[in-house]
C-alpha cells in the first residue's frame, strides 16, 4: 500500500511498473519517496515563513498545503519526463534546466527553515538591533526637543543668574552702610550719621527691588518650567509612540536579514542537505543504467510515434495516388471529341442567347 502511494508520486506508469520486477518497482518508490518528503518538508518551511507573515495559523496552514502541493507537483512533473537516453551527455544537457529549477526550490525551502532552526541566534540579533535602533530613535526625536529644553534651561539660568546678581548687590550695600555705622569705612565715625541713613536708605530700595525680582523671575521661572515639562512630556510620548514599531521590528524580511549576519557556514551546509534532497530523484534517474521500465516505456512510446506516422505517411500517399488519377482521368476526357462537340454545342447555344438578349434591350432603349 505504502510502495503503491510512493510509485503515485513517482509519476511512472503503474501499470507498466507493474509488469516489471520488484528491484525496478522499488526503485521508484524510493523515487517517489523523496518527491513526497521534499514536499512535506517545503510544506512545514512555507508554513513557516507565512506564521512569520501572518502571525495567524489559520492562514498559515491553508498556504502551506498550497505551496506544499505546488512543489510536489512541480518534482513529480520534473521526474515523470526525464527520459533514458543512450548518452549521458544527452540526458544531463535535457535535465539541466530542471536541474535549475530544483536548485531554485531548495533555496525557497531551506530559508524559513534555517530561520527556525537558528531562531535563538535570531533573536538575539533582532534584540541587539532593537536596543540600537531604541537609541537612534530616541537621539532623533531629542533633536527635534533638546534645543527646546536647553534654551529655556538657559532662560531659566539668565534669571536666577539676575537674582544673584541682585543679592549681591544688596548684601554690598548692606555691608557697606554697616560698616559705615561702626566706623570701619567711609567717614570712620562710629554711630548713625547722615552719611549711614542715606546708605540704609539705598539698601532698603534694592532690598526692595530685589524682593521684587524674585517674585517676578520666580514666576516666570515656575511658568518656564512648565513649558520645559510639556516639552519633556511631548518627548516621552514620541518615543513611547514610536517603541511599538520598533518592538515589531521581527517579520520575515528583518529574520532574513539578521540570518545574512550569522556565520555561513551553518546555512550553506543546510542549504546543500536541501539542494541534495530536491536534487536526488533527478540524479537518480540520471545516474542509474536504463532498467526494464525505461525500455517498456520506450518501446511503448515510440510504438505510438511510429503508427502515427504511418497513419500520415499512408494519407500522404493515398492524397498523391488520388491526384494523378484524377489527373489521368481528366486527361483522357479532354481528347475524347463527342465530349468536344458536345460542349462547343452547348457553348455557341449560350452565346447565341446572350446575342439575342442584348439585341432585345437595345430596341427596348430606342
Amino acid at each position: 500500500m505504502i510502495r503503491q502511494f510512493f510509485v503515485l508520486c513517482s509519476g511512472a506508469d503503474r501499470a507498466l511498473l507493474h509488469s516489471c520486477g520488484e528491484g525496478e518497482q522499488n526503485k521508484y518508490a524510493g523515487i517517489g519517496a523523496t518527491v513526497f518528503f521534499t514536499a512535506l518538508m517545503a510544506f512545514i518551511a512555507s508554513a513557516y515563513a507565512l506564521y512569520t507573515v501572518f502571525d495567524s495559523v489559520y492562514l498559515a496552514i491553508p498556504f502551506g498545503l498550497v505551496w506544499g502541493l505546488l512543489i510536489f507537483n512541480l518534482d513529480r512533473f520534473i521526474v515523470s519526463t526525464i527520459r533514458k537516453r543512450d548518452r549521458f551527455g544527452k540526458e544531463l544537457l535535457q535535465a539541466s534546466p530542471r536541474i535549475l529549477l530544483a536548485v531554485i526550490i531548495a533555496v525557497v525551502i531551506s530559508k524559513p527553515l534555517e530561520l527556525k532552526i537558528f531562531e535563538k541566534e535570531i533573536n538575539q540579533v533582532l534584540l541587539e538591533e532593537k536596543n540600537r535602533m531604541t537609541l537612534d530613535n530616541q537621539q532623533q526625536i531629542a533633536l527635534q526637543y533638546t534645543p527646546a529644553i536647553e534654551q529655556k534651561k538657559a532662560e531659566i539660568a539668565g534669571l536666577r543668574e539676575e537674582i544673584r546678581r541682585k543679592e549681591a548687590a544688596t548684601d554690598t550695600l548692606y555691608e557697606t552702610y554697616i560698616a559705615e555705622a561702626e566706623g570701619r569705612k567711609g567717614t570712620l565715625l562710629l554711630g548713625k550719621g547722615p552719611v549711614y541713613a542715606e546708605k540704609r536708605e539705598k539698601h532698603d530700595a534694592s532690598l526692595a527691588e530685589l524682593q521684587a525680582l524674585r517674585e517676578e523671575n520666580t514666576r516666570r521661572i515656575s511658568q518656564i518650567e512648565a513649558e520645559i515639562e510639556a516639552l519633556e512630556t511631548g518627548y516621552a510620548g514620541a518615543v513611547e509612540t514610536s517603541q511599538p514599531v520598533i518592538d515589531g521590528f521581527d517579520g520575515l524580511m528583518a529574520r532574513i536579514d539578521a540570518l545574512g549576519k550569522l556565520p555561513w557556514f551553518p546555512s550553506f551546509f543546510i542549504f546543500l542537505l536541501f539542494m541534495a534532497i530536491e536534487t536526488a530523484p533527478i540524479l537518480v534517474k540520471l545516474m542509474t543504467p536504463k532498467g526494464p521500465y525505461d525500455f517498456k516505456l520506450e518501446d511503448e512510446e515510440t510504438a505510438v510515434a511510429s503508427w502515427v506516422a504511418q497513419k500520415v505517411h499512408q494519407r500522404e500517399q493515398l492524397l498523391e495516388t488520388d491526384r494523378l488519377l484524377n489527373k489521368k482521368v481528366y486527361g483522357e476526357i479532354a481528347e475524347e471529341q463527342a465530349v468536344y462537340a458536345h460542349k462547343k454545342e452547348k457553348a455557341e447555344a449560350l452565346m447565341r442567347l446572350q446575342a439575342d438578349r442584348f439585341y432585345d434591350l437595345q430596341v427596348k432603349q430606342l
